[in-house]
């Protein structure tokens, strides 16, 4: 037992450098290299992994590593984005359906039904064709198609809290119902909902990563991690750095906020 839970501590611990060192990247990359991202030399050019270049270059002889780094302030501000609209469209969506019940309830509940019946990808590049090419967009669209599952889970949160004596002693109290409602319910229902909220990040980007590949997010010369991916797909074979490096970025970063989720799983478990 003791020896599993230091293996936790310890994969917590690098989660969080993990996480750290992206929230820094995104911040002031500038801070983590000197090199401009969309400098070129010609002289450089496919430079594979090294001292000089520590993730290789490109076609134009940039450095991918910065590339990578400042790729970082589009790619992580998007998954931001999406999980925002995603927990509070979603999350007020459940809060009233499970707390308001009745036609509310019945309505929101068929909205999450025929949300959830959409595959997750066709329905956001339906609506990144409805809004139009670009970050933002692609990453209204990935928040737009997470609100059902933030939803669900609020609404069955606020339902399960609902009956329990400290919020029938609320209401007898004489306080209002939005008093009972963002006061008693809505502190104790996003104990949950915290942890799928950095499952939804880790989903972000990877849907934002993937759209992006696609060419529907990021356009060229932006380093977004999904078009670093898709610049470097054709010479894999040869060039295999090109699209590995923004690929272990973005694995490395998902399983680490996969690790934090658990840790927030666990404590709200009780574990």
């Amino acid at each position: 037992m003791r020896s599993r839970n230091r293996a936790g501590r310890v994969r917590l611990v690098l989660a969080l450098l993990v996480m750290t060192v992206v929230a820094g990247w995104a911040i002031a990359p500038a801070v983590f290299t000197r090199r401009d991202p969309f400098a070129v030399d010609p002289d450089a050019t496919f430079a594979p992994p090294g001292a000089a270049h520590w993730l290789g270059t490109d076609n134009l002889g940039r450095d991918l590593y910065a590339r990578v780094v400042y790729g970082t302030a589009s790619s992580v501000p998007a998954a931001l984005l999406a999980v925002t609209v995603a927990l509070l469209v979603g999350g007020l969506l459940g809060l009233l359906a499970g707390y308001l019940r009745g036609t509310v309830d019945t309505v929101v509940t068929r909205g999450i039904d025929l949300l959830m019946s959409i595959p997750a990808f066709l329905l956001a590049m339906s609506l990144i064709t409805t809004l139009g090419f670009g970050t933002v967009n692609v990453a209204l669209a990935v928040g737009i198609v997470s609100i059902a599952s933030v939803a669900r889970l609020m609404r069955a949160e606020v339902l399960r809290i609902g009956s329990r004596p400290y919020i029938t002693a609320a209401r007898v109290s004489g306080r209002g119902q939005l008093q009972v409602l963002f006061l008693h319910v809505l502190p104790n229902a996003m104990r949950p909902v915290a942890a799928l909220t950095a499952l939804e990040f880790a989903a972000a980007v990877l849907g934002i990563s993937a759209l992006s590949f696609l060419g529907l997010g990021a356009q060229p010369p932006s380093p977004e991690w999904g078009a670093l991916i898709a610049a470097g797909r054709g010479s894999v074979s040869t060039q295999w750095w090109l699209s590995i490096a923004p690929g272990v970025v973005i694995a490395v970063v998902v399983i680490a906020v996969n690790v934090l989720s658990e840790y927030l799983q666990a404590e709200e478990a009780g574990i």
